[in-house]
């Protein structure tokens, strides 16, 4: 059965004049009033989702974001302020851009929210994709061998400072400590303080590819895969399954991982479609550019690559693909138990706010699905 709940809101404001014949996204510009709204958005919708019974919040970090898509810069910091506004909901991270952060200072801010907010935390890191972002930090993300050379290493520094009570760590981009005097004898190693209260620390990574899995598999992090067409998925749930039984971390099929998907309830699928539709074409306005069109042809090539469609995806292309479950509530339990039912071991599931649907629409939306469809969910 799915026996958690998860949403994902990536941190957009209320966007106008949205769809594919809105304002282009290159266009949008806000004032600082209207991108400071994001965090009353987040706390109203963070309280609702604690009343409803839902059990994570995640969101994302980005940073230069005038276009008023992704407006929230630190998780950490957020996750401490709505864990004081909530009773019981966690807050996970996805991601902390690891290339833009120094993995001992991340760790520090995040040991420090595990130990005041008892566990409310849930860590996440990803290798990043905005150059407007990463090489603006003086990270490398055009490099992208150099951009999982510096990844990885960050990620051994950051377990490291997790699981060791002392360590020298020697890396082609970080040592930490270097051998200096410190009060009358050499620095030889080095303590994070405050390590984090619940060990080991749970992280979890977006998969992004064949690489990707590898190494999440290698280190033992877990997984979230989002609105993905229903062959990618698969491919994807299966490499990754593959991978940790070959690094020797055997799971059920579906274990360890988060699936995300687009939902929209109404009376028909007909009436979800048609509200749905300009929320979804705003949301690949802003993400088609990135490749993420997670979706497949007849032939399992992945949209836009050689061969593929290289056309606008539609609302219809990801209901069909089972990316976007749209209809009345007995619509949307048999399309998600239809995935749910491939894998045994897959227990988290999470719905992503489509960066075009304002606040008060989306909650309504929580409502409905933790009135009619969580608890059916639950049941199977």
């Amino acid at each position: 059965m799915i026996n958690k709940f998860h949403v994902l809101y990536v941190g957009q404001i209320e966007l106008d004049n949205i769809g594919l014949k809105g304002t282009p996204a290159n266009d949008r510009r806000y004032s600082d009033e209207r991108l400071r709204e994001v965090f009353a958005t987040v706390k109203d919708v963070a309280q609702t989702m604690d009343d409803l019974g839902y059990d994570v919040l995640w969101t994302a970090e980005h940073h230069f974001q005038r276009e008023g898509y992704e407006v929230l810069p630190n998780l950490i910091q957020l996750g401490l302020w709505l864990a004081t506004q909530t009773k019981r909901l966690k807050f996970g991270c996805a991601f902390n851009v690891l290339p833009m952060w120094h993995p001992i200072r991340l760790a520090e801010d995040y040991a420090m929210a595990d130990i005041v907010t008892d566990g409310r935390v849930i860590m996440g890191v990803g290798r990043g994709y905005h150059t407007r972002e990463v090489e603006t930090f003086g990270a490398p993300l055009l490099d992208a061998d150099k951009n999982r050379e510096l990844f990885e290493e960050q990620l051994q520094l950051l377990l490291t400072c997790f699981n060791q009570d002392e360590f020298n760590f020697q890396g082609k981009y970080y040592q930490c400590p270097p051998p200096v005097d410190y009060r009358g004898y050499k620095l030889k190693d080095i303590t994070m303080v405050p390590r984090p209260k619940h060990l080991p620390v749970e992280i979890w990574m977006p998969i992004a590819s064949g690489k990707t899995i590898d190494m999440m598999a290698r280190y033992g992090l877990k997984a979230m895969i989002t609105l993905n067409g229903e062959k990618i998925l698969d491919d994807v749930v299966r490499a990754y399954h593959a991978a940790c039984n070959q690094h020797g971390r055997p799971k059920q099929l579906g274990e360890d991982m988060i699936w995300g998907a687009g939902v929209y309830l109404a009376d028909s699928q007909a009436e979800a479609m048609r509200r749905l539709e300009p929320a979804h074409d705003e949301r690949f306005k802003w993400f088609a550019p990135f490749g993420f069109v997670r979706y497949a042809d007849e032939h399992g090539r992945t949209w836009g690559s050689p061969g593929a469609p290289a056309s606008v995806p539609s609302l219809a292309d990801g209901v069909k693909q089972k990316a976007w479950f749209c209809g009345t509530p007995k619509e949307v339990i048999e399309g998600i138990k239809s995935i749910k039912a491939k894998y045994p071991g897959l227990n988290d599931f999470m719905i992503h706010w489509a960066e075009g649907l304002g606040p008060k629409e989306f909650k309504e939306q929580l409502r409905w699905f933790a009135k009619d469809v969580m608890p059916a969910l639950k049941k199977s």
